[in-house]
């Protein structure tokens, strides 16, 4: 799925991976998707929107009431649960 496709109110597993030299390292988050944005950075990046970076965030309630924010790019995959 992508993360044009995300809707607020869904139910996702977000995973997340990342190669390392130690070996891949691999993180997942289940959750209630609240909220699918596109927001600034603090980070200055040259000829960008505002010269800053800019990153695609989804925030999710996760099953304990945790409130978290993951920055999704192209390595990132999202599963839509029942």
């Amino acid at each position: 799925m992508s993360f044009e496709d995300l809707k607020p109110g869904q139910r996702v597993r977000v995973v997340q991976a990342i190669d390392r030299r130690e070996g891949g390292w691999r993180c997942e988050v289940v959750g209630l998707v609240q909220a699918i944005e596109v927001d600034k950075t603090g980070s200055w990046y040259a000829h960008a929107k505002d010269n800053r970076l800019w990153l695609r965030r989804v925030r999710l309630i996760k099953d304990d009431g945790e409130i978290t924010v993951v920055n999704v790019d192209q390595w990132t995959e999202v599963q839509v649960l029942p």
